[in-house]
C-alpha cells in the first residue's frame, strides 16, 4: 500500500485599507487600547446598517487578477452563523455560493519543476474580535473579548487540493505572502495575524489490482481530512503539515481509523491536538445577507484594475535573470519582497547615470582600461551581481541584526552605487569597502566623506607597498621557503600579512604578483 499527501490551504489576509469592511472604525488597531476601535456596527448591536467598503473589494479583486482568477460580474454576500465568544452578532458576513472570484492558480518551484496549484476561490469577509486568556491569583483561567479586530476587511484564499507534501504547502505560502505584499494590499504581517494559514491535509492510498492477463489498474480510496490551525509562520505551517503526515500514516499503517476534525498546532510541544469535529457548509446555516445589496462589478472597473497591476514577482524574477543576468537563487531572493527588488533596480540606474557623467568628464586617475572596454551589457551585468553580491552578504547581514527592512535603512542605493563606483575606480578595495559600508549603515554618510575622513583610500604607489612586502619577508622566512619548496599556500599567508600590516589598503591580486616577482628576482 502507498499513501500520498493531500493538501488544500485557507490563506485569510487582513487587508490594508484605512477603515473597517462593513463600518468607518479604523482598521489599524495593532497598537491600541482594547476596545476603542468600536462601534455599534463592528460590535453588532440590534438594528445597525453595514455599508460595503469599496477599498476592501478593489484589492481583493487586485489579487484575484494577480492569480489569473475569473471576477464575478455578480456577487453577494452571505451570513454564517456560529456561536462563539469572539462574534458577538452570532454571525460573520462572509461570502458563500457567489465569490468575487474563482477558478485562478499560483506557479510554484520545487526541484527545479514548475507546478500551478489551482485557486478555488478569492472572497471578502470580516475578520472576528480577539480573545485574549488570562489567569488570576487563584489559578483560575478566563477569558477577556477586545474587540477592536472585528470588522478588520479579511481576504480568504482558498486553493484546490493540490499540494502534495509540507514543502509545497510552505512554498506556496511564501510565494502567495510575497504576492500580497507585492500588490500593496496586506502587510503580512503574520505574527500580527493580518496573514493566517488552515490547512487541510488527508491520506490517499493507491494500490494495485489485477485485472486479469497482466493488466493491473490503480485502486485508490481517499481518507477523511484534517483542518490543522492555530499556525502563525511558515515554520509552524511546515512542521504542523509534517507532523499530520506522520500521524495519520501510522494510524491506518496499524490498522487503525481516521476521522475528519479539526486539530489545533501546539507550537511547543510541536504536536497536532483534537479540538472539534469538523464542520460542514450546512453547519453554518448560509444565507444572503439581508441588508447588503449584490455587488455589481463593471468590466471596465475591473480592466482598469487589472491595468494597474505592478509587475509581479515571478515576471519580475525572471526578468533579472534574462537582463541582468542573474542566478535563479539570486533573482528569487532579490524579488522575494517589492522593496528590495525596488532598491536593486534603484541601484543599477543611479550606477548607469553616475557612469554616463563620469564617462563625459575628464579621466578618473584610478579608473581601469579594462572598465573603458566593457560594452554596456557586460558592465550592467557586471555591476548588478555586485549589487546583488552587497545586498544579499553584507546588507542583509546588517539589516537581519538591527531587524528592520530596507526601506527603514540610511544607506540608499546613491549610497551603494557611490561606494561600488570607488571600488570599480580603484579607490577602495572589498575589504576597505566592508568598513566604509558598516560606518555607511549606522551614519546614513556617504562613502566618499567616510574615505575622507579615515584614509581608508588604497595605497598605488608600488615603493610603499614594496617596502611592506620587504618587511614581511623578512618577518616570515619560513613561508618565504615553504613558497620556494613549492606550497601556494604559503604565498596566501603571506599575502594576508601585507593586507594586514597595510589595514587591507592594498589590492591582494596587485600583493601576491610583487610578491611572486620578489621571490622570483632573489632566486
Amino acid at each position: 500500500m502507498k499513501y500520498e499527501t493531500v493538501i488544500g490551504l485557507e490563506v485569510h489576509a487582513q487587508l490594508l485599507t484605512s477603515s473597517k469592511m462593513f463600518c468607518g472604525c479604523r482598521a489599524d488597531y495593532a497598537d491600541s487600547l482594547p476596545n476603542t476601535h468600536v462601534c455599534p456596527v463592528c460590535l453588532g448591536m440590534p438594528g445597525v446598517l453595514p455599508t460595503i467598503n469599496g477599498q476592501a473589494v478593489e484589492y481583493t479583486v487586485m489579487t484575484a487578477l494577480a492569480l489569473d482568477c475569473t471576477i464575478a460580474g455578480c456577487s453577494k454576500f452571505d451570513r454564517k452563523n456560529y456561536p462563539y465568544p469572539d462574534l458577538m452578532k452570532g454571525y460573520q458576513i462572509s461570502q458563500y455560493d457567489v465569490p468575487l472570484s474563482h477558478h485562478g492558480w499560483l506557479e510554484i518551484e520545487i526541484d527545479n519543476k514548475k507546478k500551478g496549484i489551482g485557486i478555488t476561490r478569492v472572497h471578502l469577509e470580516e475578520d472576528v474580535a480577539k480573545l485574549l486568556d488570562r489567569t488570576d491569583p487563584s489559578g483560575e483561567t478566563y477569558s477577556l473579548v477586545d474587540a477592536n479586530r472585528a470588522g478588520v476587511p479579511l481576504m480568504e484564499i482558498v486553493s484546490e487540493p493540490d499540494l502534495s507534501s509540507p514543502d509545497e504547502a510552505r512554498l506556496y505560502l511564501m510565494r502567495l505572502h510575497s504576492l500580497l505584499r507585492y500588490l500593496g494590499v496586506s502587510t503580512g504581517n503574520m505574527e500580527e495575524g493580518s496573514f493566517r494559514c488552515d490547512a487541510n491535509i488527508s491520506l490517499r492510498s493507491i494500490s494495485r489490482q489485477s485485472g486479469g492477463e497482466g493488466d493491473y489498474r490503480l485502486s485508490t480510496i481517499d481518507y477523511p481530512r484534517v483542518e490543522v490551525k492555530n499556525m502563525n509562520s511558515f515554520k509552524s505551517v511546515y512542521l504542523a503539515l509534517k507532523y499530520e503526515e506522520d500521524r495519520q500514516r501510522k494510524v491506518l499503517e496499524e490498522g487503525g481509523s481516521l476521522v475528519q476534525e479539526t486539530r489545533g498546532w501546539d507550537d511547543d510541544k510541536e504536536v497536532t491536538v483534537a479540538q472539534r469535529s469538523k464542520e460542514y457548509a450546512h453547519d453554518y446555516r448560509y444565507f444572503p445577507e439581508p441588508d447588503l445589496p449584490p455587488l455589481i462589478l463593471s468590466s471596465e472597473w475591473v480592466e482598469g484594475i487589472r491595468a494597474r497591476l505592478p509587475e509581479l514577482p515571478v515576471a519580475r524574477r525572471d526578468r533579472f535573470m534574462v537582463q541582468y543576468g542573474l542566478s535563479g537563487y539570486d533573482a528569487d531572493l532579490l524579488t522575494s519582497a517589492r522593496d528590495f527588488a525596488d532598491y536593486f533596480e534603484s541601484c543599477l540606474k543611479t550606477s548607469q547615470e553616475s557612469r554616463v557623467k563620469s564617462l563625459e568628464s575628464p579621466s578618473l586617475p584610478h579608473r581601469t582600461l579594462d572598465s573603458r572596454l566593457q560594452t554596456p551589457d557586460s558592465r550592467l551585468r557586471g555591476r548588478a551581481k555586485a549589487v546583488a553580491n552587497w545586498m544579499l552578504g553584507e546588507y542583509l547581514r546588517l539589516l537581519n541584526l538591527e531587524g528592520i527592512g530596507i526601506s527603514e535603512s540610511k544607506i540608499t542605493p546613491q549610497h551603494l552605487a557611490g561606494m561600488l563606483d570607488a571600488i570599480e575606480q580603484g579607490i577602495l578595495s572589498t575589504t576597505l569597502a566592508k568598513q566604509v559600508f558598516e560606518e555607511m549603515f549606522h551614519s546614513g554618510r556617504q562613502s566618499d566623506q567616510i574615505v575622507a575622513e579615515k584614509g581608508l583610500t588604497l595605497i598605488s604607489g608600488t615603493e610603499e607597498i614594496a617596502a611592506v612586502i620587504d618587511q614581511v619577508l623578512r618577518e616570515n622566512a619560513r613561508a618565504v621557503a615553504d613558497f620556494r619548496g613549492g606550497k601556494e599556500q604559503a604565498l596566501k599567508f603571506l599575502v594576508g600579512q601585507v593586507m594586514k600590516a597595510t589595514k587591507g589598503r592594498v589590492k591582494p591580486d596587485i600583493v601576491a604578483g610583487l610578491i611572486k616577482e620578489k621571490l622570483c628576482t632573489l632566486l
